[in-house]
């Protein structure tokens, strides 16, 4: 899709351009109608159970981003407030705490997956990952995303709420175009960084087209 830089820059603090990547400073209720259709929107957003005064979100806020085909991860301990096809659950192989969280699927297949990924919460936990720990209460695995957008047959994916960037660098891995949009400045100076490496890593992450069979006659 063909964005409208103009229209963003004048309803955001600040637009970077990675590659593939489109990163957007800002609150997302005033870029989201400034951007048209988005093939998939794969989020990860504040949660109704956990806001403070510091994000000002309520829980009006998820059924004014329009999802067509998305991935949302929501609380167990909140009702999910839009219309689902199916539910995957992340299993974050941890052992203690909250072992889990839901993922919600809307507008796609109706098969529920268990995704089962370790959380890289701590720093331990993130070498033995192969990622940093980026300060993000909620961070997730890069391979956990890698494998949340594989299920979605989307060229373009929207994360509004992004946080760290790891949505956004498991898109650039797989070859996707990415937009991500985050209010808090120090979230989205990690979220570029993070994008950046990722892009200059170029295309080794990116699996290669299948080649067709050739039959044996082309040879003869």
């Amino acid at each position: 899709m063909n964005l409208d830089l103009d229209a963003i820059r004048a309803v955001s603090d600040r637009v970077v351009t990675v590659g593939r990547a489109t990163l957007i400073q800002g609150d997302c209720l005033e870029v989201l109608p400034v951007l048209g259709k988005i093939d998939c929107v794969v989020t990860d957003p504040p949660y109704p159970d956990y806001l403070t005064e510091e994000y000002g979100f309520s829980e009006d806020l998820l059924p004014s981003v329009p999802i067509d085909l998305g991935f949302v991860f929501w609380s167990a301990r909140a009702p999910f407030p839009l219309e689902y096809s199916a539910v995957h659950i992340w299993d974050k192989c941890i052992g203690v705490g909250v072992q889990y969280e839901r993922i919600f699927e809307i507008g796609g297949g109706r098969q529920c997956r268990v995704l089962r990924y370790m959380s890289p919460a701590s720093p331990v936990k993130a070498q033995f990952l192969g990622e940093s720990v980026t300060g993000h209460k909620s961070q997730k695995p890069v391979q956990l995303m890698r494998a949340i957008i594989k299920l979605a047959d989307a060229q373009t994916i929207l994360d509004p709420f992004m946080g760290s960037g790891t949505t956004g660098v498991a898109a650039v891995q797989l070859g996707r175009k990415f937009i991500g949009i985050e209010r808090e400045e120090r979230y989205f100076d990690i979220a570029v960084k993070r994008i950046e490496d990722a892009q200059r890593q170029g295309d080794m992450f990116i699996q290669p087209a299948k080649a067709k069979p050739v039959k044996q006659d082309q040879f003869l």
